[in-house]
């Protein structure tokens, strides 16, 4: 079974502006993702952007970078891109990690892999438990909601994804924006044109079930702070420090 991690990555973010290239111990925050990746040991690993300071950063700390087109919408876009250019052969399953987590779990990752290889699933995801109630009202942070309640052994379908939950916080997560496809689901899914569910949310995985592929959800062991703002730069900033 061969895999593929592409990392979609680009420079113009509103709220933290130039974010890949933020240094943490001396790192740029793709350049630490790119290393998590790697360290995964599932497949080759690639950064696709349409920047080329990201790729220049990349390379100089010796990963490897693909220039994609500035147009796309979503990251899933941007990296059916980079597959169509990479030509890999025989490519089974293509992994899309985010490019602002650089405090994720590799063994989350490997986990979610091994469940799509065993379960032959086509589309693939990460969920975690929600210890602060306070978060279901949090419209930055992404919920997913179950079948089944997730536990390590559990690969259930995704019923739904919501950026805010009032009331009814049954089989609800915290959803990391990891998604592991099989080749096919992942040509599929870019042949659909964005819907207006997910438009309306901000959220690409809708397009999927709008469109009845199915999601996998596995449970990750804990929920990294994603930088989307200064605020969690810094946060992030002082963990690394530390455990460094």
């Amino acid at each position: 079974m061969k895999t593929l991690i592409i990392i979609p990555s680009r420079l113009a973010a509103t709220r933290l502006p130039n974010k890949p290239l933020l240094k943490i111990n001396g790192l740029s925050i793709i350049s630490h993702v790119y290393k998590k990746a790697v360290a995964t040991n599932i497949g080759d690993v690639f950064v696709a952007t349409g920047d080329q300071e990201i790729i220049d950063d990349v390379k100089k700390n010796g990963g490897k970078a693909i220039l994609t087109g500035n147009h796309h919408k979503t990251g899933t876009d941007r990296i059916y891109e980079a597959l169509k250019k990479l030509e890999e052969p025989g490519v089974d399953l293509v992994l899309n990690l985010q490019g602002d987590e650089p405090l994720i779990n590799i063994e989350d990752i490997k986990n979610l892999h091994q469940k799509m290889i065993t379960t032959n699933s086509k589309f693939g995801t990460l969920g975690a438990n929600i210890l602060d109630k306070s978060l279901y009202e949090k419209n930055s942070l992404v919920k997913v909601i179950t079948k089944k309640n997730l536990d390590i052994n559990q690969f259930p379908e995704a019923t739904n994804f919501s950026r805010k939950i009032n009331s009814n916080f049954e089989k609800t997560y915290q959803h990391l924006g990891v998604y592991c496809y099989q080749k096919e689901t992942l040509e599929k899914f870019i042949s659909f044109k964005q819907s207006q569910n997910e438009i309306k949310n901000k959220l690409e995985q809708l397009r999927a079930l709008d469109n009845n592929i199915k999601i996998n959800v596995a449970l990750a062991k804990e929920a990294p702070i994603g930088v989307d703002t200064e605020e969690d730069f810094v946060a992030i900033k002082k963990i690394m420090d530390y455990k460094t």
